[in-house]
């Protein structure tokens, strides 16, 4: 008999349960959207990616150039302006796309997925690890997808509360402003040394290339700019500063409003029993929420805006995303899938009721 597949965490009473027989055409309905994708790319996503790369250059060296005249307030704000949009540009739409290999098919060096190295303290080796391998294969299974609150934020009612977590609607301030920081140092699993599941040689292999990389940008941001800018060292100095912050703070909205708004799930280790495509993309659907929004707010999320898509398809070129979401949204009602698509205000405002209300060890 063709029975309803039953998995415990098919507790959503906005999502249909399937048959096996379902859940294999709609994997193949997915995998279509995908290959009729793959079959067109091409120059103009080449074109497309070079563009944002010019883009990047030309802020980031504008706004540089605005904040050597910086004790002139409006060219603070220009330059400050500029340079964050260059920092969003660069660690959104290019580093994290190309560093999932979204572009290797150009065979240029500059868009090598396996040999980017972003404008963020965190090591784009550790990056593919971590999030490229960890995330996008475990996605959402607690216990084994680290982005899971981080290891710092209760998020989830399966997450065990402490009572450190009362604190987190505070000290969730410090990790949005500090976030490319809170991130490099999740990467490093400090708390699996502490607790014996990783070896000290391990976290230094790790430590030594993000130690590096830490010390590079902050020297670069901190130091060699506020030099050579002689008397507009002050301007410079807080200018980046504040860069940096406003980057930390979009990637942090945007990242946060792609997994942790109402009705996203997590998972047991148990969906990985004999998890079939079909599972497997319902488990990303399930997992992620998507932001409306303009051209221009979908290319500074890095397209990140259609998480569900990038969670589907990682290594298709983001900006892509806009055209396949609609598909995939028909397909989602086909079967009776919930498709979480939102506003930036919605889903934001769902993401800091989960911050607060998860802070108490409410089970549901």
């Amino acid at each position: 008999m063709n029975m309803p597949v039953k998995v415990e965490y098919f507790k959503n009473p906005k999502n249909r349960e399937l048959t096996q027989a379902e859940l294999d055409q709609f994997a193949q309905e997915l995998d279509q959207i995908k290959q009729e994708v793959l079959d067109d790319i091409g120059e103009k996503d080449a074109a497309y990616i070079r563009r944002v790369y010019s883009a990047i250059r030309y802020t980031s060296v504008l706004g540089r150039a605005c904040l050597f005249a910086g004790w002139f307030p409006p060219a603070w704000v220009l330059g400050t302006g500029l340079l964050g949009v260059s920092k969003i540009l660069e660690n959104m739409e290019m580093g994290h796309n190309v560093m999932h290999g979204q572009y290797d098919w150009m065979n240029d060096p500059k868009f090598n997925g396996q040999t980017y190295e972003w404008d963020t303290v965190g090591t784009a080796d550790n990056w593919r690890q971590t999030h490229n391998f960890k995330h996008h294969t475990y996605t959402n299974i607690k216990g084994m997808d680290d982005d899971i609150g981080y290891g710092l934020l209760r998020l989830f009612p399966e997450q065990r509360w402490k009572p450190g977590f009362l604190l987190q609607p505070i000290y969730s301030i410090p990790f949005c402003l500090l976030f490319q920081w809170g991130v490099a140092i999740q990467n490093l699993e400090i708390g699996k040394v502490i607790y014996k599941r990783r070896t000290w040689k391990q976290f230094m292999a790790d430590w030594k290339p993000a130690q590096k990389k830490m010390g590079k940008l902050l020297f670069k941001d901190y130091v060699f700019f506020p030099l050579i800018a002689g008397p507009a060292a002050l301007p410079v100095f807080t200018g980046n500063l504040v860069a940096n912050g406003i980057r930390n703070i979009w990637t942090f909205s945007i990242i946060f409003c792609g997994h942790f708004t109402k009705d996203v799930e997590v998972f047991p280790k148990t969906v990985l029993q004999n998890e079939s495509r079909g599972h497997w993309y319902m488990r990303q659907i399930r997992g992620s929420s998507n932001l409306t929004g303009s051209e221009v707010f979908h290319i500074l999320t890095g397209h990140l805006s259609h998480q569900i898509e990038h969670h589907l398809f990682p290594d298709v070129p983001a900006r892509r995303y806009r055209q396949m979401a609609p598909k995939v949204e028909a397909v989602c009602k086909k079967y009776g899938i919930h498709y979480n698509n939102a506003s930036l205000v919605k889903q934001y405002g769902q993401v800091l009721g989960r911050i607060v209300k998860y802070a108490f060890p409410f089970k549901k």
